[in-house]
């Protein structure tokens, strides 16, 4: 069954497939004259490879997996560990915190070889890559500015990282109260990151601004949106638009 809030990141120009190995499901979408059934496959098996890899390394440093501040990694490291403990380190989390942002910046990075137009979401974190301008909705839970509020993408502002945290929603360590916190970035691991230690941030209203602002101070991060119930606080380079 589709997660909920997947209904709100479809994009009309595009093919849409899913992509699922054990713990990470993907939605992909793609050009509609770029995509094939033998581009899904080629995709899941380029999953499978980065978890490999990413499972392997734990296995030799399980430190990794558990570390809840920066964790810097071995030498002989895959790329998407590597990725995550430098975006971590940035932000002041455990490199786990980045591993939803890492994959899809990897797959959207393989895929944009094929499409000039790229979306890969991973629970909530978003690599997009497009040559026309996008919406995508943000989905608070509870919130009333669930589904009622979207983010601008425009060209310009891609390859980008759009990732959301969330001290209501879903399964992922968080250490706050906010309904979602929206990272934008350049990568869609650092924007993961910087999501998970500004939504930890977050345990009442007053806290939304204190939250963005951290945010805007980890160097590479263009804009932050925050939520909790019906307030919100938004910095940098955004750009809300009514759904």
């Amino acid at each position: 069954m589709e997660r909920t809030y997947r209904r709100q990141l479809r994009q009309e120009d595009l093919t849409h497939f899913q992509v699922v190995v054990r713990q990470t499901d993907l939605l992909i979408g793609v050009r509609r004259d770029r995509f094939t059934p033998a581009l899904a496959r080629e995709v899941e098996r380029y999953v499978q490879e980065l978890r490999r890899g990413l499972e392997s390394y734990i296995a030799g440093d399980p430190a990794f997996l558990h570390a809840m501040e920066p964790h810097p990694v071995r030498s002989g490291a895959p790329p998407v560990a590597a990725d995550m403990a430098a975006a971590a380190a940035l932000a002041g989390v455990g490199p786990m915190a980045a591993v939803a942002g890492a994959i899809a910046d990897h797959v959207g990075r393989f895929l944009a070889r094929y499409s000039r137009d790229v979306f890969v979401e991973n629970g909530g974190d978003l690599f997009i890559k497009s040559a026309r301008r996008r919406l995508v909705g943000i989905y608070a839970g509870d919130s009333p500015l669930s589904n009622r509020i979207g983010v601008e993408v425009t060209p310009g502002m891609t390859p980008l990282g759009l990732c959301t945290s969330s001290g209501t929603i879903g399964h992922s360590v968080s250490f706050g109260t906010a309904d979602a916190v929206t990272i934008l970035a350049p990568s869609a691991a650092l924007a993961d990151a910087v999501a998970t230690a500004a939504a930890n941030r977050v345990k009442k209203p007053a806290d939304l601004a204190g939250a963005v602002e951290f945010a805007l101070s980890v160097a590479g991060v263009t804009g932050a949106l925050a939520i909790i119930g019906d307030d919100l606080a938004v910095k940098g380079q955004v750009r809300l638009v009514p759904l």
